[in-house]
């Protein structure tokens, strides 16, 4: 069959590189120069939204796709848009998605020529690289050499130092007592970062401040990296203080060329995890960039890199930078790279799998614009930024389009599950300029609509509209720093929104009256509550509503015009208006005092939740005393799940005393450790779970008595 010529479709810069260079035969893609290493079919080694990111650049080249899935994902998004999708054990994922020898049976039984692994997981695990080699599937990133060289982060330095990259102080040897690691703490000089030898992401990565908390962060950071990565080798090295975190995206092909498509900055962080990303780095001039891509490039040809890569710098006040890591795979915040580059990192990916070319040259790679990612996660940034689970009761986003992108793995309805990480989408915008890509990006992040679970979208208005933020002063002590500003201690919510969410539940009580009346077929009466009619008198009706921890009263009257006068501390408002359903969504056309508004209404059961561009607000009516469970208590004051999770470790028996702040159990929930401690001194009277064992959100753990007590 004759071949046809492959056009990228998506990005013009593409179409007159790889016009000449790519056929397509059958749906698949290969080499014209080479002749070899056809992809008809990638198995992606993944979940959630780096799944369906993958199969939609796959489907857009004709490539079909095949997902692996656990338990808990059977109904997920990726499973959906695949062409193929095989179960691959339980919900925990070292029984299914760490599991190469599963992952490698439906890659041979599906007969898919390569395995594209994401990110995490699998994708920086030596082993699983040259299992694929071994069993003649292309494994779509770097050769497992470069994986092992700059995956153990003691070995990378030596070859970065050797390559002319700066490096930073400190310790990568092989000795792992405790006194070795906490005596060359002592030598760098505290602080000190404690880190994986292995993985990224955050995970296995303590900040020890002084010779006092050393041993618990080492023995933190080592129990989470033999969770997240099976190995607890530890580096220690010096922490530098307020550093930016600016990364580079390489790419190189398997003829020896390499690339960078400029820096990002992956600054602003929680939990040593990013949070907000921006391409390229605000304040760097156009010759520290090009000394960064440079650094860049040259880390990546010393380990003979293929694929995309992230090489990892701290960059310091004065922009000198220091090399601390390189990713050794597609890095989630890469979408901030292509928008200014006009570029499809998967496409490029697959191709050069494939045996091709880079695409591009340095000097044909242009950067354009400016482009931010912000992650929206199931969490409580008020209660230190808790990782959550639920059901995404109600969920709508922005309109995408050539300057926005969304990149996510759930649909209204999914579940976020307690077994992975609790990241919903990636809300990424682009435009001419940053001042122009911040502003796109707030008014996409008002857009982002969600009930059911507790998001960060709040904090990342609140986050994006700091003045040192738009002014480009980020470090990765932004959040500390700015604390109290990024989170004041209550949020008032505004009077005419209070009457918002009032009219809103009485013309859902109407309507739900009326509905129930037009069922049953039984007369309107005049008398009924929800109405407010009455003959020749205003009837009026105090309602007790919820907003966060405080109640509001609200007096309703009602007007015999069918508007309310409604009153809020003492203020008078004048209310009209009507529900009105535009598509899948509800909105509350309304005049509070004369003043037009129409946020979107979303009720879940008695509480009432308002989106409108000038923010959000939850308002419920409080359940009554007798009818409301108390969370936990049967722990009689002792501690209690902060979510669902899996008990790790057990540190206390019954008998044992403890005082305010002692550790009582470690938990692993969303991929992450947290430690349970004593809320109050005592003596531990039952420990409710043991090792191993599964905790819903707010399950008693522990029950503590206190001393005198047990002395009685």
């Amino acid at each position: 069959m004759a071949a046809v010529i492959v056009k990228a479709q998506s990005f013009q810069s593409l179409r007159t590189v790889l016009q000449p260079k790519w056929l397509w035969t059958k749906g698949s893609v290969r080499c014209a120069s080479l002749g070899t290493g056809r992809i008809e079919k990638v198995l992606i080694a993944n979940r959630g939204e780096i799944a369906c990111r993958v199969m939609r650049t796959a489907k857009k080249m004709g490539v079909r796709t095949v997902a692996v899935y656990s338990e808990a994902d059977r109904q997920a998004m990726h499973v959906a848009m695949a062409d193929e999708a095989y179960h691959i054990g339980p919900a925990a994922s070292q029984q299914s998605y760490l599991s190469m020898e599963k992952v490698m049976t439906v890659a041979k039984k599906s007969g898919a020529q390569a395995i594209h692994p994401g990110y995490g997981f699998l994708s920086e695990n030596t082993e699983f690289a040259e299992l694929c080699k071994q069993e003649g599937i292309i494994f779509i990133g770097p050769p497992s050499s470069a994986i092992r060289d700059m995956g153990i982060k003691s070995t990378s330095k030596h070859i970065m130092s050797a390559a002319g990259v700066p490096i930073i102080e400190g310790y990568h040897g092989e000795d792992q007592s405790d006194e070795r690691l906490q005596a060359e703490a002592a030598r760098i000089g505290y602080p000190v970062m404690i880190k994986a030898v292995r993985g990224g992401g955050g995970k296995g990565m303590r900040i020890a401040c002084s010779e006092g908390e050393f041993h618990e962060q080492l023995e933190s950071a080592r129990r989470e990296a033999r969770k997240s990565f099976n190995d607890d080798v530890m580096l220690v090295e010096k922490f530098v203080e307020n550093p930016r975190h600016v990364e580079v995206q390489v790419f190189g092909d398997q003829h020896g060329n390499a690339v960078y498509l400029f820096e990002r900055d992956c600054s602003v962080q929680r939990r040593h995890q990013k949070i907000i990303e921006e391409a390229p780095g605000p304040g760097i001039s156009a010759e520290v960039r090009k000394k960064l891509g440079e650094a860049a490039v040259r880390a990546a040809k010393a380990v003979s890199y293929v694929g995309a890569g992230t090489v990892e710098f701290i960059m310091d006040a004065q922009h000198n930078f220091y090399f601390m890591e390189m990713n050794t795979r597609l890095q989630v915040e890469h979408p901030v790279s292509e928008m200014i580059t006009a570029t499809d990192l998967v496409e490029w990916q697959l191709r050069v799998a494939a045996g091709e070319e880079l695409p591009l040259t340095q000097e044909q790679i242009e950067l354009k614009g400016h482009s931010f990612e912000a992650r929206i996660y199931a969490e409580d940034p008020n209660n230190d930024f808790l990782p959550g689970a639920g059901p995404l009761l109600h969920l709508s986003t922005p309109q995408g389009d050539e300057s926005t992108r969304i990149e996510t793995g759930v649909r209204e309805g999914d579940e976020v599950s307690a077994h992975y990480d609790p990241m919903i989408a990636k809300l990424v915008v682009w435009g001419e300029d940053r001042s122009a890509a911040l502003k796109k990006l707030r008014y996409c992040l008002r857009q982002y609509n969600i009930v059911g679970l507790n998001t960060n979208i709040d904090f990342l208005l609140s986050l994006s509209g700091h003045p040192e933020f738009e002014a480009g002063n980020v470090h990765t002590s932004f959040i500390q720093l700015h604390h109290d500003q990024l989170f004041p201690p209550t949020r008032t919510v505004p009077k005419e929104m209070v009457c918002q969410a009032a009219l809103g539940l009485l013309l859902r009580e109407r309507a739900q009256t009326n509905e129930y009346r037009a069922h049953t077929n039984d007369q309107y009466s005049p008398f009924a509550s929800s109405s407010g009619r009455r003959v020749n008198i205003l009837y009026t009706r105090n309602l007790t509503l919820q907003l966060g921890e405080s109640k509001v009263e609200v007096a309703v009257t009602y007007n015999p015009d069918g508007t309310y006068n409604m009153e809020v501390g003492g203020e008078v408002f004048q209310v009209s208006g009507e529900l009105l359903k535009e598509g899948d969504a509800c909105y509350l056309h309304c005049s509070v005092n004369g003043v037009l508004s129409r946020p979107k209404l979303v009720v879940v059961d008695n509480t009432v939740h308002l989106f409108s561009m000038e923010g959000s607000a939850e308002v419920g009516v409080p359940v009554p005393k007798f009818l409301a469970g108390v969370s936990g208590s049967g722990a009689q004051g002792g501690a209690v799940a902060p979510m669902t999770g899996t008990i790790e470790k057990v540190l206390v028996k019954a008998g044992d005393q403890v005082q305010v702040g002692d550790p009582l159990m470690v938990m692993i929930a969303m991929k992450m450790e947290h430690t349970i401690r004593a809320p109050k001194a005592g003596v531990v009277k039952k420990v409710f779970f043991k090792e191993g064992s599964q905790a819903n959100r707010h399950a008693a753990l522990v029950e503590l008595e206190e001393e005198e007590a047990s002395e009685a």
